[in-house]
């Protein structure tokens, strides 16, 4: 029987203690001694924000499908067992085996904003392996960090022995199987640095020299070696319909953000709204086909026990199948009561013949992000959005019978919260809307707006 690394006294003295022991539904369980390479992939954050990560599932299953790795999770321990493992010396373990960190061959941690930065921190000191990646031992794990901060991973450089910049499903094998023979036939930690910064996409700070303006920018990038890249590449995964992907998601024991099936339906973008990160780093668009979404829907639904779909990508209404594959979950699961979810709309995009049909289970609110209240911010950020256009889809919302519209925007004046939106005038207490007779037709005493936190229920004004 396997054995936890938290007593039970230390359990029943914490904040849910569920985080910790592991054994969830579909996790995956190997034997130590039958693996050659033990990975400890970590999300920098508590429990909850780290499973509810598609990224860390899609690795998760992408290294277990290798009979020579076992792949396990560590997330950031919440800062009450934080305190005891500080106290008790008890070192940082990773959830299936329950085993130190220190053991391992790998921890990779994902490295999605920089304000995880502290936390990851806190997880090298927790795995007492050094914080500093020049003070670790021969026989500590690689430190290797991958994710969207890897694009500017200067400021965490002196942390990690390794950054895997781009999308890991392109050479992370080539890195593992690399390992495998460092391992086997013997060799320094410098050494098989040097080797792993051939791979494109690995990038090892120790093998350059960076120096630094007076602001703080990089004057100067160069490799120490002759046989190390000058440039390294990104990588990126160009057909995802051949790819890896987890047919049974991890089931929780406790209540995470996004307790949900998802499916990923395209990865990238093609708008170009200045502020936004993701729609660049993960250019360019590409989309998993309908046949593998189909089947990828079947086995997560059988495999969790889910009662809702998620469609993920950063604008599910561009989906090119998005008709085809809401008519395919709405026909097979409407039955069951298993809602579909399509989180990132654009308001001027949207259908509302297939939003009318994918909610028809349960019609929950629709979250659309003009991200400006003025034509001048929205012109600023290359939104693309004029008010004409945010009117026009509020009001097709209403019509289709949804009470519930978010808006996610960044409020310029707090004393106008609407703003310009649906040209009412504001009462906290209620919203009178008297100017947009077309809108207001399509209120009624419960209709909702969600404005950046901040909850707006409308009444029709008495005639």
């Amino acid at each position: 029987m396997r054995k936890l690394a938290l007593d039970d006294e230390i359990l029943l003295s914490i904040e849910k203690p569920a985080r910790y022991i592991g054994n969830e539904v579909n996790s995956i369980m190997k034997n130590k001694n039958e693996v050659d390479i033990r990975f400890a992939m970590c999300f920098p954050d508590v429990y909850e924000i780290g499973m509810s990560h598609l990224g860390i599932q899609i690795l998760y299953d992408m290294f277990n499908r290798r009979d020579d790795v076992w792949c396990e999770r560590v997330y950031s321990p919440w800062t009450d067992l934080d305190t005891i493992m500080r106290k008790e010396g008890i070192p940082l373990f990773a959830l299936e085996s329950q085993d130190p960190i220190r053991e391992f061959d790998f921890l990779g941690i994902t490295i999605q904003f920089e304000m995880c930065y502290t936390n990851i921190l806190q997880v090298l000191d927790l795995s007492q392996i050094g914080i500093y990646a020049k003070d670790r031992r021969e026989d500590a794990p690689f430190v290797i960090g991958g994710g969207p901060c890897t694009y500017n991973p200067e400021p965490l450089a002196d942390f990690f022995d390794m950054f895997y910049i781009g999308e890991s499903e392109t050479v992370y094998y080539d890195l593992m199987d690399l390992y495998k023979e460092h391992k086997q036939n013997g060799g320094s930690r410098k050494e098989f640095l040097r080797k792993a910064s051939h791979i494109p996409g690995i990038y090892v700070p120790s093998l350059y020299e960076t120096t630094y303006n007076e602001d703080g920018t990089i004057a100067s990038f160069e490799p120490l070696y002759e046989d190390v890249p000058r440039t390294i590449l990104k990588q990126v995964q160009m057909d995802l319909s051949n790819t890896f992907y987890p047919e049974k998601q991890i089931v929780p024991y406790i209540k995470v953000t996004q307790d949900r099936c998802v499916l990923e339906i395209q990865r990238g973008c093609t708008r170009g709204c200045r502020f936004c990160q993701a729609g660049m780093i993960y250019r360019p668009l590409r989309e998993r086909s309908l046949s593998m979404l189909e089947k990828l829907a079947s086995t997560g639904i059988k495999g969790t026990g889910n009662d809702e779909i998620s469609l993920s990508s950063l604008s599910s209404s561009d989906y090119s199948h998005l008709p085809e594959l809401c008519n395919y979950l709405i026909d097979n699961y409407r039955a069951k009561n298993i809602n579909i979810a399509l989180p990132s709309l654009r308001i001027d995009a949207f259908s509302l013949d297939v939003m009318s049909k994918v909610q028809d289970v349960r019609k929950s609110s629709l979250t659309f992000a003009p991200e400006a209240g003025t034509q001048r911010m929205r012109d600023v950020i290359n939104k693309g959005l004029t008010e004409e256009v945010i009117l026009h889809g509020a009001m097709e919302a209403f019509k289709g019978g949804w009470s519930k519209v978010k808006l996610y925007l960044n409020i310029e004046s707090k004393n106008k919260i609407l703003l310009t939106v649906l040209k009412g005038e504001v009462e906290m207490e209620g919203t009178v809307l008297k100017e947009n007779a077309s809108i207001q037709k399509h209120i009624t005493r419960n209709t909702t707006l969600f404005m950046d936190g901040i909850k707006i229920d409308f009444r029709r004004e008495e005639d």
